[in-house]
């Protein structure tokens, strides 16, 4: 059995509705931002990155979204997540989700991450005053040509969707108008149709 580890309000919802999705035997194990419990010895000890989500497997600790969403896809084929059988297609979902992991979080976060990146105050603020911009702007692209319909690969329900659904959810508090993203609330509001998502979602609250 896995033990997976996650945050409510965090990317690792993506991976925890995969798991669900996918039927696998896991063990959810919810850590407490608030009270830093990521940077417990004892989690360090799991994932130095201090960060969710982590996947404990027989073989090793695995950390990052998209290489837990592949990993899932991967390890139970039966449920469909990637089309493994066509490798163009498979580097598709690859490619959006690595643009969700490598560029749409990163502006999320300078909402209140800014430490990251700098030390000023001043730097801070004006980091969290280009969210609205920086994130509307990613899921304008998203909506103009990333999301195929009625997922985002198409027909196919995929890895990708937890993952878009989830950064989506990011949206109202980070200021940008969701109404001029029809498609985008659309997929929210299907994926909410899924029996899997609305376990996963109501254990995270």
């Amino acid at each position: 059995m896995y033990k997976f580890y996650y945050a409510p309000g965090t990317c690792a919802l993506a991976s925890h509705i995969a798991l669900e999705e996918a039927g696998a035997a896991y063990q959810a194990e919810r850590l407490d931002f608030k009270s830093n419990q990521q940077n417990s010895p004892d989690y360090l000890a799991i994932n130095p990155k201090g960060r969710v989500p982590a996947l404990v497997t027989d073989k090793g600790v695995l950390t990052e979204t998209p290489a837990i969403l592949a990993f899932i896809a991967q390890t139970f084929p039966q449920a469909g997540l990637a089309p493994f059988d066509d490798a163009f297609r498979l580097a598709e979902v690859q490619a959006f989700n690595s643009y969700l992991c490598s560029t749409v979080h990163v502006a999320h976060a300078h909402k209140l991450r800014g430490y990251r990146w700098a030390t000023e105050e001043a730097s801070f603020a004006d980091m969290k005053r280009m969210v609205p911009k920086t994130m509307g702007n990613n899921f304008a692209l998203i909506e103009r040509g990333m999301i195929k319909g009625p997922w985002v690969m198409g027909e196919t329900y995929t890895i990708c969707d937890p993952y878009l659904f989830t950064i989506g959810t990011w949206l109202e508090g980070d200021g940008v108008d969701v109404s001029a993203l029809p498609k985008v609330m659309a997929h929210r509001s299907r994926m909410l149709e899924r029996p899997a998502v609305r376990k996963v979602v109501e254990q995270e609250k």
